[in-house]
């Protein structure tokens, strides 16, 4: 067999008359996602208020929707607009790489800040001293070298793959569909893909633990404190729901499974996820929507 050098992302089906709707859809969502996430980095670094480790791993999640959105809807929004839809192996691997590098630096950061926010509510005192700035830069690199080791010998056997088929029937490079494309059966690389998901199952138990503690400790507190507290965990809670949601459907699925369907769960959570982000953490969040009614808001009402 041929030795292919470029892969054809097939993506959706789409009639003429669709193209340029869903293009400009595509990049709407696209360009909210970046400017969403910048204003949150903004708003936290501009504010004294919001100095503090929850909303220093606000930002980390902010930066890391931004590199998890811009790996795949670029070169998606490309192929919109072009006939041959083709990318070559190298940058498909690439872009398998960077996905998952930041996918799994999401689901750890949101293991962080479920933590984080147990801390805050079960051990006040206890973190006011131990959860300092030098203490959040050490977890944040933590996260990204976790990320990174977790999904590096799974990487490594898929760049030395050689591939037969050029067709991926998706709009990303997906470690399943590429792997279908293999010269070799792919059994043994399936399993550690497996291994390397164990970092997200862990992240998850992580996060439903600290959760169900916080649910605990949340109900023997008065009622004005639990306001606040509902109020400030809720945002992060939703977050969580639709990223662990739309993951664990598309990656539950059979192999003979629907891949029109596939593909379409895939774009809540490359796409839809890291745009509602910004949203979530500002609309339920009590202090950011404060400084923004306050600060900004009313600067431009004086305009």
């Amino acid at each position: 067999m041929t030795i292919v050098t470029h892969f054809k992302l097939l993506g959706f089906p789409l009639h003429p008359y669709a193209i340029v709707p869903v293009f400009c859809l595509a990049l709407l969502c696209y360009i909210v996602t970046i400017t969403g996430n910048i204003l949150i980095i903004s708003i936290v670094w501009l504010n004294r208020k919001l100095q503090r480790p929850m909303y220093f791993f606000l930002c980390n999640l902010a930066i890391i929707d931004i590199c998890f959105i811009t790996t795949t809807v670029p070169n998606w929004l490309k192929d919109i607009l072009s006939k041959e839809k083709s990318l070559s192996v190298f940058a498909c691997l690439a872009q398998s790489y960077f996905f998952f590098l930041s996918g799994t630096a999401e689901f750890l950061i949101l293991a962080v800040m479920s933590v984080d926010r147990y801390l805050a509510i079960c051990f006040p005192l206890q973190y006011a001293t131990v959860i300092n700035r030098v203490f959040c830069i050490k977890v944040t690199i933590g996260v990204w070298l976790g990320s990174f080791s977790s999904i590096f010998f799974t990487s490594y056997l898929i760049m030395t793959l050689k591939f037969c088929f050029s067709e991926i029937n998706h709009f990303i490079c997906d470690v399943g569909p590429l792997l279908k494309n293999a010269c070799i059966n792919t059994a043994h690389i399936e399993k550690c893909v497996l291994v390397s998901s164990s970092v997200v199952i862990i992240s998850f138990l992580v996060t439903f633990i600290s959760y169900i503690n916080i649910i605990i400790a949340v109900a023997k507190i008065s009622s004005r404190r639990k306001e606040r507290i509902i109020s400030t965990c809720s945002s992060h809670a939703v977050a969580v729901s639709l990223v662990y949601g739309s993951c664990m459907f598309m990656y539950s699925q059979p192999k003979n499974h629907n891949s029109f369907r596939y593909k379409y769960v895939s774009i809540m959570n490359t796409v839809i996820v890291p745009m509602l982000n910004p949203f979530i953490y500002t609309l339920r969040n009590q202090n950011v929507k404060e400084i923004v009614n306050t600060k900004y808001l009313k600067h431009l009402k004086m305009q």
